[in-house]
């Protein structure tokens, strides 16, 4: 019962703190204010991130452990919480013991900062944006396609892959009866040259030597094409985790109006796929491979990649 209503306490104190404006901050002292995170907002982020029975959940700053737990009860997934306040890491095993997921969702006495993540593909949190924004070096480390998905705070100049908005009308804390949630796809290191032996026509068995040029800006990227002594522009560039896809169009070679749409998986300094060749009323999709030859860098924001507006603070 003492556990219980000195957790109460902490969370009614850390309402009225972030009501009048201030918030604490885990930065190595542990002193973080605890606010929970709804659960319809703790669900609407496992949803958004594709949680299933193969995913392993790493939760910082894990408070009453409802993120992990939830994904190991309703979405069969493993991971693990981390705190540094005991009363919650006490409740959050307690909890986990209760609901018959203890062997599947655990809490840990660590600071997330050294935390190893390196067993995640889903990472959670609600931090406050310049923890967020410290701890993003050490993500985008992280295997490429690994799902990050922050409530209301955003990872400074890495845009989100895909954001959403939440009615909870019980919130009373940040921005009142609304919860914003980002995710991220931890991007592959494409920037650099590459270079592939591609088909010059829908029809035809000859290949020609393509030199592919990739920009990178987090998952941004851009660059060009020269082949046969023509430099051609990429158009339509993605970059999903480890899945890559871009299109060159026009004249290519002898060929006055072809398009070649490249979809593939990046894995280290290789990419994988196929490549639709489509030109002369003729189709055909091939596979298609490419090598790195120089590394180039991702760069990490700039002038041309605003953050995200901040939210009011709030951190669970």
């Amino acid at each position: 019962m003492r556990s219980a209503m000195k957790t109460a306490a902490r969370a009614c104190l850390a309402a009225l703190a972030f009501a009048a404006g201030s918030a604490g901050a885990q930065e190595g002292a542990g002193d973080v204010v605890y606010v929970p995170t709804p659960q319809i907002v703790v669900e609407t982020m496992l949803n958004m991130a594709k949680v299933g029975p193969n995913d392993y959940v790493i939760d910082l700053g894990s408070g009453d452990g409802r993120m992990v737990i939830t994904a190991a009860k309703k979405y069969g997934a493993r991971g693990y919480g981390v705190d540094l306040d005991q009363v919650l890491l006490k409740l959050s095993n307690d909890t986990a013991k209760a609901q018959g997921v203890a062997d599947r969702a655990q809490f840990f006495d660590r600071n997330l900062f050294e935390t190893d993540l390196s067993p995640a593909t889903v990472i959670t949190s609600y931090l406050l944006p310049q923890m967020n924004e410290k701890l993003r070096p050490k993500i985008l480390d992280l295997k490429p396609g690994t799902r990050v998905v922050a409530h209301d705070y955003h990872m400074g100049e890495w845009q989100p892959d895909e954001h959403t908005r939440v009615s909870v009308p019980e919130k009373v804390v940040g921005q009142p009866g609304v919860s914003y949630i980002y995710l991220w796809y931890v991007p592959a290191r494409v920037a650099g040259r590459w270079r592939s032996d591609v088909p010059m026509s829908p029809l035809g068995a000859a290949t020609a030597p393509y030199e592919f040029n990739l920009t990178q800006v987090f998952q941004r990227i851009d660059g060009g094409a020269r082949v046969a002594g023509q430099d051609v522009k990429i158009r339509g560039a993605e970059l999903r985790g480890d899945q890559i896809a871009f299109t060159l169009i026009g004249r290519i070679g002898d060929q006055p109006n072809l398009r070649q749409d490249f979809r593939g998986k990046v894995t280290g300094d290789q990419i994988e796929g196929t490549v639709r060749i489509e030109g002369g009323g003729n189709t055909r999709t091939v596979p298609w491979r490419a090598t790195l030859t120089q590394r180039g860098e991702m760069k990490q924001g700039g002038a041309d990649t605003p953050a995200p507006a901040a939210r009011s603070a709030a951190a669970r």
